[in-house]
């Protein structure tokens, strides 16, 4: 068995990892070819909004208006995944323990008294907010 230099070792790492170093920290590509570096998902760039507070949207889903993704998510992101399944009064005590506005309270309080919720499109179906159409 041959031991010399190409053997990989502590003392090879080491050295493959200064030079690594090196190429990185000089804020250029490590690729040869151009085309080889990595390219955002799409095509495009990505580009942060300038005021934070700018929301993106697309098209909503078929069924829905921009207005009911925006509820819909709106209450999902207040209630999480572990209020389900649920009934009214328990929905609007974990809205209120979590700090949602008052309008999604409110929104809330516009739901059947002796109804079970198993998830956020049960919500939002009973709240008469538009739902995505499944493709057949």
């Amino acid at each position: 068995m041959e031991h010399g230099t190409e053997k990989i070792g502590p003392a090879r790492d080491d050295l493959l990892k200064k030079q690594i170093q090196r190429e990185l920290a000089g804020n250029r590509s490590v690729r040869a070819e151009e085309e080889r570096d990595l390219q955002p998902a799409g095509g495009e760039p990505l580009v942060a909004p300038a005021n934070p507070d700018t929301v993106f949207t697309g098209a909503p889903p078929r069924g829905m208006t921009a207005q009911d993704v925006g509820v819909r998510s709106e209450l999902a992101q207040h209630l999480g995944r572990s209020v389900y399944p649920a009934g009214k009064s328990t929905i609007i005590a974990t809205l209120r323990r979590n700090n949602a506005p008052d309008e999604l309270v409110a929104l809330a309080e516009r739901l059947p008294q002796d109804e079970r919720f198993g998830n956020i499109q049960s919500i939002a179906q009973s709240l008469g907010l538009g739902t995505e159409e499944h493709r057949g």
